[in-house]
Parts: C-alpha cells; sequence; structure tokens
C-alpha cells in the first residue's frame, strides 16, 4: 500500500496512523509545525470571568488556556470549530460546547446563536496570526469581543529541502495537512525538482481553505482531497476515498489498453485467412500442364464464352441480391412505423397520466401550504403565549435582590469590578424574558459608567511608601552633632577645711556665675541645629510615624488624612535633613508625587437601572 506522511504537530495523528496501519498502509508521523504557548497576565484573563460565550478556534487554544489554570465562568456558553476542539472543551472544563455542522469558521458563525449578540460579553481564545473573520463578524454584529491569544504555531527546526530528501527516499505518495501554516511550513525554500516531485504528490487537506491555499502553490486540484474535517476519523475516510478513486484510474487505462492490443490482433489474424484465400485462387486459376495441344482460336472462344456467361451470372445475382435487400428494408420499415406507433400511443397516454399527475400535485401541494399555513399560525400564537407566560414567571425578588447586590458592591464595598459582574448577571437574567427592554438599556448604561471608573492604585502607592519608610534611617541630618560631655575634674570644688572659706566662696561664686549663664562664639555664618542622638532619634521616628499614618489612611480609603500625613512627613525632610543630598532629594520628589496622587474613592455614580427595577416590581 501507499506511504501516508502525517504532517500534525507532535502529539497528534497517532490514531489516524493506527488506523491507516490496519488498513494496509504505511504511515509515517512527520510534524513540521511546533506548538509554542503564552502566558497572558491578569488583565488578558479577566474577561473570562464575565463572559457570556467563550470560543475556541482549536484543540491547541483549550490545551493553551488549561494550562493557564484561569478562572473561567462555566455558566457561558462555548463553542467549538470541530468535533474534537468540544471534546478537549469537555475533558478540560466539563462543559458541552456548541459545534458547527460546518467545521470552520463560516460553520460557526453561521450557528444561530451567534446571530444575535448585540452588547455581549465574548471571548475568543485563538492563536497568533490565525484568521480575521471571526472577530470582524462578532464586532459588526454588536458583541463586545476580547481575543485572547494563548499559543502560535511556527515552522519545527530544519530546513524544508531536506524534509523533502527524506519523503522521496521513503517514497511518499501522500500527504496529510490540516492547516495553512502547514502547507507554508513545507512549500518554503525548494528547488524546481522538489516542487515538480510534490505536484505528483496526493494531499488530503482539512477544509476547501488549506485547498485554495495549496491551489496556489500550482498543486493540480486532481491531486487534493478535502476531508469533512481536521479529525482523524474524517482524514482515514478521506484518504481511504482518495486511494481507492487513484487505483481505479489505472486499471481502465489498462483494460483499454488491452482492447487496443485485442484489436490489433484480430485484425492480423483475419488479414492471413485473406492472403491464403487469394493465394489458393491463385492456385486454382493456374492451369496445369497439359501435353495435348489445343487450338488458340477455340481456346480464345472458351474464353469468350466464360467471361460473357461470368457477367451474365453476375449481373442476375445482384438483381436478385438488391430485390432481397430491398424487401428486408421495407419489412423493417413496416415493423419499425408500426412500434413507433405503439410507442406514441403510450407517449400519449403517459401525457395524459402526467397532467392527471400534474393537476392532483397541484392540489395537494394547495392543500398542503393551507395546511402549513394554519400550522404555523398555530404554533405562533403558542410561541407568543408561552412568552407571555414565561414574562410573568420571572421572579421579581431575585431581579431585585441582584440589583441590591450590585448597589452594595458599588457603595458599602466600593467594589467597582464586583458591581459590574453583578449588574452582568442580572442582564443575562432579564435577556431571557421578553417585556424587560427599559431595564436592561438602563443596566448597560450603568455598566458604561462603572468601566469609565479608573481604580486607585492601592498597593502601587503603598509599596512606594514603603520603600520611602525604608530609606528614613538612610536620611543625612541637616545638624551639628552634640559631643558627648567628658567628665572632668571640678576645679572649683568646695573643701570641707574650715580655714580654707576664702577660697570656698571664691569657688562658691565661680559655680554660680557657671550655671547661671554661658556664652559661647561661632565665626561661621550658617548656623545649624544642636542635635542629641536622642532628638535625632525621635525626628526619624516622628517621620517614620507620619509615613505609616499615610500607608493606613491609603488602605482605609480615608484620603484627608493621607494628604495631611505626607505633607508633614515633607515638612520634617525639609526642616531637618540635607537638601543636597541625593536620598533627600529622591525622599522629597516621591512624596511630592504620591501628594499629587488622584484618590478618589467615592466618585459620583448613579445606578439609572434602580429606579427601573422598582418600578417594574411595583
Amino acid at each position: 500500500m501507499a506511504q501516508i506522511l502525517i504532517t500534525r504537530p507532535h502529539g497528534k495523528g497517532t490514531d489516524l496512523a493506527q488506523q491507516l496501519s490496519q488498513k494496509g498502509y504505511q504511515a509515517t508521523l512527520f510534524p513540521v509545525l511546533k506548538i509554542d504557548y503564552f502566558t497572558p497576565n491578569n488583565t488578558q484573563l479577566t474577561p473570562l470571568l464575565n463572559a457570556d460565550k467563550v470560543i475556541f478556534i482549536s484543540q491547541d487554544a483549550v490545551n493553551a488556556l488549561l494550562a493557564l489554570k484561569p478562572d473561567i465562568n462555566t455558566k457561558a456558553q462555548f463553542y467549538a470549530v470541530g468535533e474534537q476542539t468540544a471534546e478537549a472543551i469537555w475533558q478540560a472544563f466539563g462543559v458541552r460546547a456548541a459545534v458547527p455542522k460546518q467545521h470552520d469558521s463560516e460553520g460557526l458563525l453561521a450557528l444561530k446563536s451567534l446571530q444575535q449578540i448585540d452588547g455581549q460579553n465574548i471571548v475568543l481564545v485563538k492563536g497568533k496570526d490565525g484568521r480575521a473573520t471571526i472577530a470582524k463578524t462578532l464586532k459588526q454584529r454588536g458583541a463586545f469581543l476580547n481575543n485572547l491569544v494563548v499559543y502560535q504555531r511556527s515552522p519545527t527546526e530544519g530546513n524544508s529541502a531536506d524534509w523533502l530528501d527524506h519523503w522521496q527516499s521513503i517514497d511518499v505518495k501522500g500527504i496529510v495537512i490540516t492547516s495553512n501554516a502547514a502547507v507554508d511550513a513545507i512549500f518554503r525554500q525548494l528547488s524546481v525538482q522538489q516542487l515538480e516531485w510534490l505536484r505528483h504528490c496526493q494531499f488530503y487537506v482539512a477544509s476547501a481553505r488549506i485547498s485554495e491555499h495549496l491551489a496556489a502553490q500550482q498543486i493540480d486540484s486532481a491531486n487534493i482531497h478535502i476531508a469533512a474535517g481536521a479529525s482523524d476519523s474524517a482524514m482515514f475516510t478521506c484518504i481511504s476515498e482518495g486511494t481507492l478513486m487513484s487505483e481505479d484510474t489505472k486499471p481502465i487505462a489498462d483494460t483499454k489498453a488491452a482492447q487496443s492490443s485485442t484489436t490489433k490482433v484480430n485484425t492480423k489474424v483475419t488479414d492471413s485467412p485473406s492472403a491464403t484465400k487469394k493465394d489458393f485462387a491463385m492456385k486454382q486459376e493456374t492451369p496445369p500442364t497439359n501435353k495435348q495441344k489445343v487450338s488458340k482460336t477455340g481456346s480464345l472462344a472458351l474464353l469468350i464464352s466464360l467471361i460473357v456467361a461470368a457477367g451474365v451470372g453476375y449481373q442476375f445475382y445482384q438483381k436478385l441480391n438488391t430485390q432481397q435487400q430491398a424487401n428486408q428494408v421495407i419489412n423493417q420499415l413496416s415493423a419499425d412505423n408500426q412500434l413507433l406507433g405503439k410507442e406514441l400511443q403510450a407517449v400519449k397516454v403517459a401525457q395524459q397520466t402526467l397532467q392527471q399527475a400534474l393537476f392532483n400535485s397541484e392540489q395537494k401541494v394547495t392543500a398542503a401550504l393551507a395546511a402549513s399555513k394554519t400550522q404555523t399560525q398555530q404554533q405562533l400564537e403558542s410561541a407568543l403565549q408561552r412568552a407571555e407566560q414565561q414574562a410573568y414567571s420571572l421572579n421579581p425578588q431575585e431581579v431585585t435582590s441582584l440589583q441590591r447586590m450590585a448597589e452594595f458592591k458599588l457603595w458599602a464595598e466600593k467594589d467597582y469590578q464586583g458591581a459590574t459582574a453583578v449588574l452582568s448577571r442580572l442582564d443575562a437574567l432579564l435577556a431571557e424574558h421578553p417585556g424587560t427592554g427599559a431595564i436592561r438599556q438602563a443596566i448597560h448604561q450603568d455598566l458604561q459608567a462603572l468601566s469609565t471608573v479608573e481604580p486607585v492604585a492601592v498597593e502601587a502607592i503603598y509599596l512606594t511608601l514603603h520603600g520611602v519608610l525604608g530609606q528614613v534611617d538612610k536620611l543625612v541630618f541637616n545638624a551639628v552633632a552634640l559631643p558627648q560631655e567628658v567628665e572632668q575634674e571640678d576645679q572649683h570644688a568646695l573643701s570641707e577645711n574650715i580655714s580654707d572659706w576664702q577660697q570656698n566662696l571664691a569657688n562658691s561664686w565661680q559655680q554660680f556665675k557657671d550655671n547661671f549663664i554661658k556664652i559661647r562664639q561661632r565665626e561661621d555664618i550658617a548656623i545649624e541645629p544642636l542635635l542629641t542622638e536622642q532628638e535625632r532619634h525621635l525626628i526619624q521616628q516622628r517621620l517614620s510615624l507620619y509615613l505609616s499614618q499615610a500607608q493606613d489612611a491609603l488602605l482605609t480609603k480615608q484620603a484627608s488624612v493621607y494628604f495631611t500625613a505626607l505633607s508633614q512627613a515633607e515638612v520634617l525632610v525639609k526642616d531637618y535633613f540635607k537638601h543636597d543630598d541625593a536620598l533627600t532629594k529622591s525622599t522629597l520628589k516621591t512624596l511630592q508625587e504620591l501628594s499629587k496622587e488622584q484618590l478618589n474613592f467615592s466618585p459620583a455614580i448613579t445606578l439609572k437601572s434602580t429606579e427601573q427595577v422598582k418600578e417594574w416590581a411595583q
């Protein structure tokens, strides 16, 4: 059997290879593409929490997202381009995905549930540099689309020219391709001889789009076989049917050649008896040698007689033969006329029958259309009644609870993302019931207002304050340190001897004068404060206290306390630390920038949906 090459990425195509081997084919796995997974940030993964619909382009998209272990709304509607992708979604997230009958972008977009998607949040999980058809169409239909790129396909290491040398050496007859990227990986940097060899191979592709891409590489359409999808079973069926068709072509050609050869042989065999008869006639016409002498005149007369007799006989034979042929033709024409008359009569009968059947069919079609119209009208009335009943079945308490929860998230917890999620859930609930258009419009206005709120970067500001707090002990003071007092011997100590009363009197006066006032002179123009080590420590502790107070105010969302603490900290740095020091300059600059932060913890937002829900509930 033929050698089939499977070019799918590593880890795929194993089941297809086993099926081909069981069928008698020689299957070889040769990945021409590799899959590189990306790591999106939390901002890019956040839309999965509030998604109404999640669309996966391929199995690689499912596996790449599963590796990230994201928080995903499993109550959303999941979509897959093919059956294998849907199975991968079930294995990964335990959710059944909708699959189109036509396993491509056009088939997915044709699904009824993706027609009316105005205002819905849709996440498209895809690879890099893929088709933009799905994203473009969903945006045109009014959806809020989030493209989540989680992987990239790129050619495997090695030169495609070396690949083809290897393929020719193992006598590859068919090549399985499931993406345009694989076509581009194969048809790069090839020689003319290698391209010519490829054009004689059979290609088994997963879609008509890949077939068109192959045709652009000057591959004959007769050598391209399109499967019903990229699954192993679809590719196996395509290979089996394509191989049978290619093998059936050769016996037909061999049969024609055999028939032609048989015709030539028969011609030769027919010619040989003719030559034999001719030779025999020549032998019969040649008279045997007679020793008896015959007169020339008699011989001539006999010859003339024979010729005349032969001519008369030939003419008689011809007339007789012509008459017989004419009679046969007349008889045949008579028989044909009789047969034609019968066929004409049968045609007339069939025409009458057909006209009657057509008349009956028109009556049946008219009756069927009338019945169908009546049935459709009844179904429409029944659907309207169910819709009205469904509208009345909506629980007002559930709607009111969700609205109050959104208000609590907004005003009590200041959780704007949580309020957005609750309002989105309320909108999804109301979308299932008619007669709630006014509430949904108000909800979408609230969602738009919440989306404009810029959250305060509490974490970043807190960490910046923590960094400044760690540099407090390294700041250089703009003051002179007092030296420690050295215990010296008191020269004016009083004596206990009574005879030294005069000296004791002088010493007492000197001690009184020293304790009363001291005068020191400085020649420097700039006077720096004199601080002890204890005073320096207290100033540093006070500065640290202000910075910690600003951190606490930030966490408790007290903007006035935050700005007051920063202002007092800035005054301390300016008064007690050197202004020309690099660390002091950096600290002052950071404090000034932090003082300019917009701490709008309570933006003025009014939920318009609240009044609408109250009116509806009443």
